[in-house]
């Protein structure tokens, strides 16, 4: 089954968009053809969004779901008027909150993703710079600065998990790869071992390592199952050997694997 799914405001269209997915993607047997517009900010933007839904329904023979995130009471009603099941996010959970919180609602365009305070997107800049320069362990001589070392074989999903977490909650999150060099030494260098508190293991399935691998270095020793089962084994008992808290990535996407850490690992968020 088909269904085309909109995500629409008359802002950034972020905030319909995450929630949208996080409720779609509980219904795995329906396939969904996702279209997000943002910044629908004028009537003839609304007008022709308003078509483009009718156009969808007609097309798929079912009505659209669409998922929007209107401050403009004119245009959210306008869009109420679309052949489609509509999810209007802002009054379904701001009009409850209104009355338990006895005031009304400022109902502001791009609130929740605005720049309030300059000390928090600093922080959250700061981060992503750090995890940028100590990415492969370019400079191990600043883990005493992280909040979290990440571990792992190279193309598990360190970097992007760092940059994740640096992005989205202001985490100084670093990562090492293990090479052959410190795997012949039979454990983690003392570069490492200096920051035990800090380590966080990475792994991944060897044939999803090496599907990876290919990818960037097709047919080579570097991408072969032998390497990549042989290199997963070995850090494996590297983290076992160390004491160390890990996780297997091979199933989890990057925000699943960055909360899981930060949970497991009882690192604060410290950006909201």
């Amino acid at each position: 089954m088909k269904r085309t799914a909109f995500f629409i405001s008359d802002g950034t269209g972020i905030t319909a968009e995450v929630l949208g997915n996080s409720l779609l993607s509980q219904f795995e047997d329906v396939e969904f053809e996702e279209v997000t517009l943002p910044y629908i900010d004028t009537e003839e933007k609304v007008k022709a969004t308003v078509d483009r839904i009718n156009t969808a329904g007609a097309q798929d023979g079912v009505q659209p779901i669409v998922f929007d995130t209107f401050v403009n009471a004119e245009f959210r009603q306008m869009i109420a008027e679309a052949n489609s099941f509509n999810i209007d996010i802002f009054s379904t959970f701001l009009k409850p909150l209104e009355q338990e919180l006895e005031t009304k609602s400022t109902y502001t365009i791009g609130k929740s993703h605005a720049i309030n305070q300059i000390d928090r997107y600093k922080a959250r800049i700061d981060s992503v710079n750090f995890a940028l320069d100590n990415d492969d362990g370019a400079r191990t001589q600043q883990y005493q600065m992280a909040d979290i070392i990440l571990v792992g074989v190279s193309r598990c999903g360190k970097t992007p998990t760092c940059l994740y977490m640096a992005l989205q909650y202001g985490i100084r999150a670093a990562n090492y790869p293990l090479t052959e060099e410190d795997m012949e030494a039979n454990d983690l260098p003392e570069v490492l071992k200096q920051h035990r508190s800090k380590l966080y293991g990475l792994t991944i399935d060897p044939f999803q390592l090496a599907a990876i691998r290919n990818e960037r270095r097709p047919n080579s020793r570097y991408s072969s199952l032998d390497q990549c089962d042989f290199e997963t084994r070995t850090v494996e008992r590297f983290f076992k050997q160390n004491g160390m808290s890990s996780i297997n990535t091979t199933n989890f996407s990057i925000e699943e694997i960055a909360t899981r850490i930060m949970a497991d690992a009882d690192i604060a968020r410290r950006i909201v």
